[in-house]
């Protein structure tokens, strides 16, 4: 038995070593937002509290192995802006005006930056297909790692998503508040952790 698993040992080890790397990552992930208000467009920033992330692999020899295939499904009347009354606002008249309370997004491509600086952050785009509203789109998605954080961002148009009457409905709830205007671009994002482990060599992507 013990020379057996010294040979399952050896084998796991010459296995890893060939590849050079191995990322690992948490089942998590945050979902951030930002959206606007009044002409000077003023950010208000915040996060769902309720993402049920399901990544493709928990540990890979590169992104594409780690992400490509992953699901979040994010339940849209759990959020957090830092103030609970404006969070109940955002959920009556906005989240709750969409035909459904869930957002739904997969990822299915990475690529990498051509060029890479050693000692400089990791740089790509990342396509997420994202379902709000009843509607599908794929947003093209920035993304930077660096020190074991992986990073994406993006922005979508409310209006590509058919959320005009939600927008219409919060921009007359805070008509004061956002001076009449409220914006349809909003900023999205999303960030977890991955741990880099016997890399030998460059990662991949």
């Amino acid at each position: 038995m013990k020379k057996i698993l010294l040979s399952l040992l050896t084998l796991f080890s010459i296995s890893h070593a060939a590849t050079g790397c191995v990322l690992v990552q948490p089942a998590d992930m945050n979902v951030t937002w930002k959206a606007y208000k009044t002409l000077g467009k003023i950010g208000v920033g915040g996060q769902f509290t309720s993402v049920k992330y399901t990544p493709a692999a928990l540990e890979g020899k590169n992104f594409k192995e780690l992400f490509v295939g992953s699901k979040v499904s994010i339940d849209t009347t759990k959020i957090t802006t830092g103030n609970p009354s404006r969070d109940e606002t955002l959920v009556k008249f906005f989240f709750q005006e969409l035909k459904a309370t869930t957002i739904e997004a997969k990822i299915i491509n990475i690529k990498k930056t051509d060029k890479h600086t050693k000692g400089k952050p990791r740089t790509g785009m990342i396509d997420v297909e994202i379902t709000m509203n009843e509607q599908t789109l794929t947003i093209p998605m920035k993304y930077h790692y660096s020190e074991g954080h992986f990073q994406a961002t993006g922005t979508i148009d409310l209006f590509d998503f058919a959320a005009s009457d939600a927008l219409a409905s919060i921009n007359k709830s805070c008509y004061d508040l956002h001076k009449g205007k409220t914006w349809s671009d909003v900023s999205i994002g999303f960030s977890t952790t991955i741990e880099a482990t016997l890399c030998n060599v460059e990662i991949k992507k």
